[in-house]
């Protein structure tokens, strides 16, 4: 894989870990940077810790799974989970952080999902794009276009979802994502019991086999024709 700068915005924290957190590690192997944004902190997440205390938990979480995955993570710490709303102030504070960081391509949710903070998540995604881009819009001098938007392959968001792009995953990557995400409570089950980790290991080596490599991660451009490798 190219080496490039990748940003990755998601609903809550452990969502684009998940997804897309063995593209981004292995973006940092091959010597590119990674950056995790979380626009939400995923605080109601867990049915029997208090709010306050599983935000906590979340935002170390986050941290630790950058650091183990050599990535850097922003989280929107002000903003509650469930009530992402797709709004201009949030939208213009998403494309100031893509001016700054500058990345050459940005990862999304797909716009169907069974949660509307996805949902949110991905309108806000293009809108920060669009405006990032845009000239005439705040420092003309900060302007930055980013050349790719793909769209990851969650599976709350599987809705019209076909993924027609793969990303070859080494085995270092692969074991540097599995150490960094068994780090968080969610990703082991321990909240609703849903076993994301065997989930989305599994969904890396169904994709392999597509790409005819031993792992892969799937995303999505949006249209409906063709499948392509991403060096």
């Amino acid at each position: 894989m190219t080496p490039q700068t990748i940003m990755a915005v998601g609903g809550h924290i452990g969502d684009m870990d998940l997804a897309a957190g063995p593209i981004l590690a292995q973006n940092v192997i091959d010597g590119g940077r990674s950056v995790l944004v979380a626009l939400t902190p995923g605080e109601r997440g867990h049915p029997r810790m208090p709010m306050a205390e599983y935000r906590e938990q979340k935002i170390a979480e986050a941290r630790a799974f950058a650091e183990g995955i050599g990535a850097e993570v922003i989280v929107f710490d002000d903003i509650s989970d469930g009530f992402l709303t797709a709004d201009d102030a949030t939208a213009e504070r998403l494309a100031d952080l893509i001016r700054e960081i500058k990345p050459s391509m940005l990862l999304a949710h797909w716009k169907n999902s069974m949660h509307t903070d996805h949902e949110n998540a991905s309108v806000l995604a293009e809108r920060a794009r669009f405006l990032a881009g845009l000239p005439g819009w705040k420092d003309e001098t900060a302007r930055h276009g980013i050349g790719r938007l793909l769209f990851t392959d969650n599976w709350e968001d599987s809705m019209g979802y076909d993924a027609d792009t793969f990303v070859e995953i080494s085995e270092e990557a692969h074991e540097r994502w599995t150490a960094a995400i068994s780090g968080q409570a969610f990703a082991r089950g321990e909240t609703y019991g849903f076993r994301y980790i065997d989930f989305y290991s599994a969904q890396m080596i169904s994709r392999g086999c597509l790409a005819g490599v031993p792992y892969a991660v799937g995303l999505s451009t949006g249209r409906t024709w063709g499948m392509a490798r991403l060096g």
